[in-house]
């Protein structure tokens, strides 16, 4: 029996060692693992929420809840699902892996119990949340799919769709699927035609099988679509293939070619013209003019694609239209829109015009018969090159008709008029009036026309005088001035080409220093000077001037001496002014150069030969001196660019004469600048508003007044004191440059910084500025500046002002007061002393 008994306690105590055992087994499992992640294994009875992963390893442990006194030990209910274990120890335990796509949460109920198994604690409620992983591969819902597409279809639109599905947790990668088309077959372009939509799976063709995709060429595509989990962005997804069969099918939207409407149709209107159709059911049809800018159309198109002309057309308006027409589903174009071009052919309903109310000829007296004289025209507004605006011509009429009648002939198919009788005589008619009738198969219109009978240059011009002798002018007579009339005479008809006279300088003139104007209603001729004279070229001039008419001889007569006459013109000498070679000089200088540096050199002469001497005006800065003998100019001073650039100063030329004549020319110096400046300060304060809060900063604003100064090579470094580098600080990002409080705890007050700037320019200029930076208490983001006191007076002061007025109102009044009763007083003893006589005392009174 004893035996039995020990044996009886060492099984006991086996179990409960045992428990502790397997507890602190899985305690060390689970420190092990989590160890790294610092993850609390162990606590009180409490709620409490746990995720792990499915097809987690059994035997793994989640917690161990810590329990005291009465609690001895813990029921553990709810969907365990026999899975899910706790020990005597509080060890919560998994004894199997967990499967999401089965349960997702495992709700539990936890107690704790006393020695006698009575509930003294809880119940406490524990969830475990199962976490998907990557345990299922995506599956198509069909093996194959079949599809049709038609041809040119738009680019992107989906024409048909694939569908793949995932058990795996679709708010997870596990469950997100991409689609990729991996081939087609044949693919006879290297180029894919299609493409698939990797979210949605939508197919559709891509721009090159808009283009190439053609059932006469290939009418079956086989594509080899493929489907992956993970969104396709892990090497670990898992995927699945199937196989898309497309047909291609004839695009049915297209052109409906050419349309033909016969103009100023009579049909009831609309009228049906042309069909369009998009390749699917369910569109309909809008369109739109080609033109810009937009023209209202005369068509229109219904849902059935019927297009439809809506009024009559007119040729004559417009013979022709283009206009887009679109295919639209829910306000989207679902393709490029057709182009629908319409031509309105021509009916012969316009009558011939004449092309000016009077068509004019001319023709000469002497016109030998069967010459042209001219082409009438005409013109119908039927389509040109048509029977519809052919036209034929006629002279129905001649007046007058003398010598004869049908004098004139006009070609029945061009127009063209010619004379068939060497009858003209102007002394009998000077014009004939024709009436042509123009024709075409329909219409009929009579025009005018006038041919004029003009005189024949049987005449010469005749000169008044055959010598008209000297003239004597000054050489600075201005140009444009008239120095004699003359005038020549013709006995043809006045007013035309055969009496009109042109004078010219037929000899002694090879300059063109003169030109002669002819008014053209008296002939008269002005000789005018049209060069500048010079007595030193050319003191006298020997013309010879000839009369002639725009219009040719007739055979037979000749200009002779009459049309002849002669002038001299005598050029006198005048004291003229320096004229320079040049009128403007421009030079470029660097604006560093020495004293003394040559710059250019003048240069003028008298036209007198007298000695020229050389000055410069408006010379303000004394930065040039100029030789005045050799009109060699040099610099005279330091210049600089910045000051004034360009430096514009004229230069004289005055000749060394009692007159003193002179003139003058531009000297234009454009200084090149150098590096010579140092930066400046843009704008010297900046402000930060008190008190200040950290992460402030100011930009200073800088500038070079040198024309290459490039501010992002700027470099800048703070001076100062110790006090100053504690308190500020000077940095530059990119283009900028900016200073910042280093101290948040600065007074409210004005600080001077100081600040180096070097232009790092060849050579470098550096320079120091003292930026004012003011610490001063914002409103609204700016400086507060206390408002200066009012200069309207308050009223404790108006009432002290006015006070003080009337008191020295009142000494003043006083004053006179006491000056008036002194003065009486006077007056009476001076009275008593001298009293006045009777009649001074009457007068008084």
């Amino acid at each position: 029996m004893t035996f039995i008994g020990h044996k009886r306690e060492g099984l006991k105590m086996f179990k409960l060692y045992g428990a502790h055992i397997l507890c602190l087994l899985l305690l060390l499992q689970q420190v092990d693992c989590q160890a790294n992640d610092k993850v609390q294994i162990d606590g009180p009875l409490e709620n409490k929420d746990f995720f792990v992963k499915e097809g987690s390893q059994g035997g793994m442990m989640l917690y161990r809840f810590i329990f005291q006194p009465p609690v001895v030990s813990l029921r553990l209910t709810g969907d365990t699902d026999g899975i899910i274990e706790i020990v005597s120890d509080g060890v919560l335990y998994l004894n199997k892996a967990l499967d999401w796509e089965t349960k997702k949460v495992h709700k539990l109920q936890l107690e704790g119990l006393n020695a006698s198994g009575q509930k003294v604690q809880g119940p406490y409620f524990i969830n475990i949340y199962v976490e998907d992983i990557n345990d299922n591969p995506p599956t198509f819902e069909k093996n194959n799919y079949t599809g049709t597409v038609r041809q040119n279809s738009r680019p992107g639109k989906p024409f048909m769709y694939i569908k793949a599905i995932d058990l795996d947790d679709p708010n997870t990668l596990n469950g997100q699927l991409s689609y990729r088309l991996r081939n087609h077959f044949p693919n006879p372009f290297q180029e894919m035609l299609f493409q698939v939509d990797n979210v949605t799976g939508a197919i559709s063709t891509t721009k090159a099988g808009h283009q190439y995709l053609d059932p006469a060429q290939e009418r079956e595509y086989v594509l080899d679509v493929e489907v992956y989990d993970m969104a396709g962005q892990s090497i670990n997804a898992f995927s699945a293939s199937t196989d898309v069969r497309v047909t291609v099918l004839e695009n049915l939207w297209k052109s409906p070619g050419l349309v033909k409407i016969k103009e100023n149709s009579t049909e009831p209107h609309p009228i049906s013209i042309a069909q369009v159709q998009w390749n699917y059911p369910g569109a309909y049809y809008e369109i739109s003019s080609k033109e810009t800018p937009s023209v209202k159309l005369p068509f229109m198109v219904d849902n059935n694609g019927t297009i439809y002309v809506t009024e009559p057309l007119d040729r004559e308006k417009k013979e022709s239209y283009s206009f887009y027409v679109y295919a639209k589903e829910e306000g989207i174009s679902l393709s490029y829109p057709v182009t629908v071009n319409v031509t309105v052919e021509d009916i012969n309903d316009n009558p011939p015009v004449c092309n000016k109310a009077l068509t004019k000829f001319e023709v000469q007296e002497n016109e030998v018969a069967g010459n042209y004289i001219g082409t009438f025209q005409a013109s119908d507004a039927d389509k040109e090159g048509t029977i519809n605006s052919r036209l034929h011509y006629d002279i129905v009429y001649q007046n007058p008709k003398i010598p004869v009648d049908k004098l004139f002939r006009i070609d029945f198919g061009t127009g063209n008029i010619n004379i068939l009788q060497s009858a003209l005589n102007r002394q009998e008619a000077s014009n004939y009036s024709l009436k042509v009738e123009v024709t075409d198969q329909v219409f009929k219109t009579v025009c005018d026309v006038l041919i004029n009978v003009i005189d024949i240059n049987d005449q010469i011009p005749i000169f008044e005088k055959s010598d008209y002798g000297d003239v004597t002018l000054p050489e600075d007579r201005r140009v444009g001035t008239v120095i004699l009339e003359i005038q020549a005479t013709d006995g043809d008809e006045p007013f035309t080409g055969s009496s009109q006279i042109i004078y010219t300088v037929t000899n002694g003139d090879p300059n063109n220093t003169f030109s002669i104007r002819t008014d053209p209603k008296t002939n008269r001729g002005y000789v005018t000077i049209n060069k500048v004279l010079d007595f030193e070229t050319t003191p006298m001039y020997y013309l010879d001037i000839g009369a002639t008419n725009p219009e040719p001889l007739v055979l037979g007569t000749q200009y002779n001496s009459s049309s002849f006459t002669k002038l001299r013109v005598a050029v006198t000498d005048v004291d003229e002014v320096p004229v320079f070679l040049q009128k403007t000089y421009t030079v470029e200088m660097l604006e560093n150069v020495t004293f003394g540096t040559f710059v250019m050199k003048a240069r003028a002469y008298d036209p007198e030969g007298a000695q020229i001497k050389y000055s410069l005006k408006n010379n303000n800065r004394n930065w040039l001196r100029i030789d005045p003998l050799s009109g060699s100019i040099y610099t005279a001073a330091l210049m600089d660019r910045e000051t004034e650039s360009p430096y514009v100063v004229q230069i004289v030329a005055t000749e060394q004469t009692r007159a003193s004549k002179s003139s003058m020319a531009q000297l234009t110096l454009n200084l090149k600048d150098v590096n010579d400046n140092p930066p400046q300060l843009e704008k010297d304060s900046v402000f930060f508003c008190h008190p200040l809060q950290g992460n402030q900063k100011a930009k200073i604003d800088v500038h070079d007044p040198d024309i290459y100064s490039y501010i992002p090579k700027f470099s800048y470094v703070l001076l100062g004191d110790n006090t100053v580098q504690n308190n500020w600080n000077v940095s530059k990002d990119g283009l900028h440059a900016y200073i910042s409080p280093k101290n948040i705890n600065l007074e409210e007050k004005d600080y001077d910084i100081p600040i180096k700037i070097n232009d790092n320019g060849r050579p470098p200029m550096e320079g120091v500025v003292y930026l004012k930076v003011k610490v001063c208490r914002c409103v609204e983001g700016r400086c507060f500046i206390p408002t200066d006191p009012s200069p309207f007076p308050t009223v404790a002061t108006a009432i002290g002002i006015l006070v003080a007025v009337l008191i020295v109102i009142g000494v003043i009044l006083g004053i006179v007061f006491l000056r008036l009763k002194r003065k009486s007083q006077s007056q009476q003893i001076s009275t008593k002393a001298n009293p006045a006589s009777p009649a001074e005392l009457q007068s008084l009174t």
